[in-house]
């Protein structure tokens, strides 16, 4: 390694081998290059980026369902329990979904409700 301002390798950056070697690596120890520590460089998944992400798909989700309620604004009468009303059809289908998702959610609470019971139940059976 020559340090002559006006020698052979003047103007140009120093080659790899030009540098002195620094030994070997220090556990801990990281290259100057990725400038943080090996464990801050990995993104970890968060809860903040599955809500960002279920927010998306449920605003991707919506403008889909406002494209067909609005291609589908023929009106369809409906008749329920001796109530009769007239409702766009995209309306309609819209609010079927709606409850049969709701009649479903019910379904798995009470389903969960069940579970945490007899959890319940089974863990102060065996802590006596």
């Amino acid at each position: 390694m020559t340090t002559d301002p006006y020698g052979p390798s003047a103007g140009r950056e120093p080659e790899p081998y030009d540098q002195p070697n620094p030994g070997p690596p220090v556990p801990g120890d990281y290259e100057v290059a990725d400038r943080q520590p090996p464990d801050l460089k990995k993104v970890h998944f968060t809860r903040a980026a599955a809500v960002w992400t279920s927010v998306i798909v449920g605003l991707l989700i919506l403008i889909v369902l406002l494209i067909f309620i609005a291609q589908n604004t023929e009106s369809a009468a409906m008749a329920f329990l001796g109530w009769r009303w007239n409702l766009p059809l995209g309306v309609a289908i819209l609010l079927a979904a709606v409850c049969g998702g709701l009649i479903a959610s019910l379904a798995g609470a009470a389903r969960l409700f069940q579970l945490r019971r007899a959890a319940k139940k089974n863990y102060k059976a065996a802590m006596r």
